[in-house]
């Protein structure tokens, strides 16, 4: 086997172990039974058994860790308990996205669809809100998510965050929770970034990032990679990446310790405002939501 097809083969072994992941935690969510304690943070060494869940390691106040307990009260109060029960972030996008109202919303990794149904609040009617997840099974959770909270715009897509399922130019804002870390191919996702957004939107994402200090096996040393930790960038990895990919104003900042040396950030960026027209030469589909078949 050559150099480029083991890099490919465990690059799918590391995207599949990834999708059973969150596919038994959706399992799980849709069962009643709280997720928040297996994938995101498990330790090293662990694969996707559900005897490495841990709940020893409980977040604290100053340290909060991994899951719902990351959203505020209120929020949570807004959401269908499977939601919540399903929710395996780093952070909380949407209160740092500055959402306004009849935005464009993606959010890559959508889960069981916690930030997009948080997203299509504060967007409004006139807005929308994407989801983007590999996993059928979370997306089906995503889907009756949104039907008991009675949401009407949004719309969640099957798809990988390395090949965004959508036309150039249409998406105003994209955020994410805990998810990039997890790709295989991240220039791949800062590049389909990049080219979903139109011109002046603006990247607003939650994830696991390392000190500059951390190597690559210093990282795989305090977390898996299903766990978030050992596939995360460090943080001048994380800004080089975003600003190769042609955005500017690119900062991260690290909100709370999740590991040792790895940090919870937010991470914030602008694609350059070249053109304030949205341009695609897609051709719109027409069973797309409304705001696409009017600007593609």
């Amino acid at each position: 086997m050559s150099t480029t097809d083991h890099t490919t083969s465990q690059s799918q072994a590391l995207r599949e172990q990834v999708r059973e992941r969150y596919a038994a935690a959706a399992r799980q969510a849709t069962a009643g039974t709280h997720a928040s304690d297996c994938g995101c943070g498990q330790p090293a060494g662990c694969g996707c058994d559900d005897s490495c869940c841990d709940t020893s390691g409980a977040a604290t106040a100053e340290e909060p860790g991994f899951g719902a307990d990351l959203y505020a009260t209120g929020e949570q109060g807004e959401l269908p308990e499977a939601a919540l029960l399903a929710s395996l972030g780093c952070g909380n996008p949407t209160a740092v996205a500055d959402l306004h109202q009849g935005e464009v919303v993606l959010d890559l990794g959508s889960g069981g669809g916690i930030d997009v149904l948080l997203s299509a609040r504060r967007v409004g009617p006139t807005g929308h809100a994407y989801g983007l997840d590999m996993t059928q099974e979370m997306l089906a959770l995503a889907r009756r998510n949104a039907a008991q909270a009675s949401a009407g715009n949004v719309t969640f897509l099957k798809g990988h965050i390395e090949q965004i399922p959508l036309p150039e130019n249409t998406i105003d804002v994209v955020i994410s929770n805990c998810v990039i870390n997890l790709s295989v191919d991240k220039p791949a996702v800062f590049a389909e970034i990049h080219r979903v957004l139109t011109p002046g939107g603006r990247v607003g994402v939650s994830d696991v990032v390392a000190e500059d200090s951390l190597s690559p096996a210093d990282r795989a040393a305090r977390g898996s990679y299903v766990g978030c930790i050992a596939g995360a960038l460090s943080k001048t990895e994380y800004e080089q990446g975003l600003a190769a990919a042609g955005f500017e104003q690119v900062q991260v900042t690290f909100t709370h310790q999740v590991a040792d040396g790895l940090h919870s950030a937010i991470i914030k960026a602008t694609k350059p405002a070249i053109s304030s027209a949205r341009v695609s030469s897609a051709i719109p589909d027409p069973d797309a939501p409304a705001h696409l078949a009017a600007n593609p």
